[in-house]
């Protein structure tokens, strides 16, 4: 009987010492898992400039947009590089002061028009992108800490472009919304620069095509400055 407790004790302290073992290993993994960063998430928010043929014609106020993309990090052997590639989406936002544009107008070529009617008007472009980059990292290892540059371009699929205004009728707040992409590029290229320590970083990207199909008269190439933060 003593033996049989006793083999039974043996086998119980075994267990307790292979499950502490087995969970120190999973907790040993997570945690080198969040110490060792690789920008998996990136997120931005930035200012959108609008330059090129005509944008001083457009009257827009705080042009704004937000990037969220999921990278893949790609170590360069015994150096402080590497490359990235992604997908992601971005929206852009222009807000436009005492002007609207008709994306349902029967025409080829884009027109922005005075007008007094709306209380806010947003022109609106929403994306699935394609970024790649290559980094360097001060800490390779870890991109959670250290001064870090990354340098890239992103293709861009253009999915949806609405407009949203409103406006009081009757005393009572009218939104109204309309969507059509016919006047725009399918497809987007930009370049894009970042420079940051740690988790955050200023960026900007600079587009390489124009917004509209026919850019006779608005030759549109918007930039972007703004703010990140990446992590995981």
């Amino acid at each position: 009987m003593k033996k049989i407790f006793f083999t039974l004790g043996m086998l119980l302290v075994s267990y307790g010492i292979f499950a502490q073992s087995a969970g120190d290993a999973v907790a040993g993994k997570a945690m080198k898992a969040t110490q060792h960063s690789k920008d998996f998430l990136v997120i931005q928010l930035g200012y959108v400039g609008l330059n090129g043929t005509g944008a001083s014609n457009i009257k827009s106020g705080f042009n704004r947009e937000f990037n969220l993309a999921f990278m893949y990090d790609i170590p360069l052997q015994n150096t402080n590089f590497s490359l990235a590639a992604g997908l992601g989406v971005s929206s852009t936002g222009i807000y436009l002061n005492d002007q609207v544009i008709n994306l349902t107008a029967v025409t080829t070529s884009p027109a922005f028009t005075s007008s007094t009617t709306y209380k806010k008007f947003k022109l609106a472009m929403n994306y699935i992108e394609l970024p790649l980059e290559i980094r360097y990292r001060q800490v390779p290892e870890n991109a959670n800490k250290g001064f870090k540059v990354g340098l890239g371009i992103k293709v861009g699929n253009l999915v949806n472009v609405h407009t949203r205004s409103v406006q009081t009728i009757n005393n009572s707040k009218a939104i109204e919304k309309e969507a059509n992409k016919s006047l725009f590029n399918t497809w987007r290229f930009a370049g894009t620069a970042r420079v940051g320590y740690g988790n955050f970083s200023l960026y900007g990207t600079y587009a390489l095509t124009t917004i509209f199909k026919d850019n006779s008269t608005y030759d549109i190439k918007p930039y972007t400055i703004g703010i990140m933060i990446s992590g995981l």
